[in-house]
């Protein structure tokens, strides 16, 4: 493909790049991570609240099919790590989702919020890892990492927050 940026109708045409490109929200003109983060989010609560055995068993399936779909869609547009390339976004949200301390709608924006903040941020080791790790396994290794620091954050947080009042 070659190219920088491809259309929405170029995404139904390739499985790598309907998939990278999170069924199209990696699209948004602004913002990619952010909208590939929201609907990850929205598509991947109605199965945590069915069955977390099963959310579990998507994370991982995702997670190693994630190395293939994002070094494809980087290679079929040759761009590493492309802004729109979201699918390690939906991994990383469902891993943070997944380990939450409840779930409710406060620890889900909880998540969504740190999750954002640390991918956007990138502090030691995910900035490392985003400039030193290439291939389809270092873009998903960035966001996965994101989502351990967010995990972390939120646990430390609520701990605190429990232990003051």
């Amino acid at each position: 493909m070659g190219q920088s940026r491809p259309t929405f109708r170029a995404l139904f045409q390739n499985p790598a790049l309907l998939l990278g490109f999170g069924f199209g929200s990696g699209l948004a003109p602004k913002g990619p991570g952010t909208a590939g983060t929201l609907v990850g989010l929205l598509l991947f609560l109605p199965l945590l609240l069915w069955s977390q055995p099963l959310a579990w068993a998507l994370l991982a399936v995702s997670t190693i099919a994630g190395v293939w779909i994002c070094g494809r869609a980087s290679e079929l547009l040759g761009v590493h790590d492309h802004g729109g390339i979201v699918w390690d976004e939906f991994v990383g949200i469902w891993l943070v989702l997944l380990c939450l301390p409840e779930q409710t709608f406060h620890y889900w924006l909880f998540a969504f919020v740190a999750f954002r903040v640390f991918d956007i941020a990138k502090p030691w080791p995910i900035g490392w890892a985003d400039e030193k790790v290439s291939s389809g396994f270092g873009i998903m290794l960035d966001d996965v990492l994101a989502a351990i620091m967010a995990i972390g954050f939120i646990w430390a947080t609520t701990i605190s927050l429990n232990w003051l009042f």
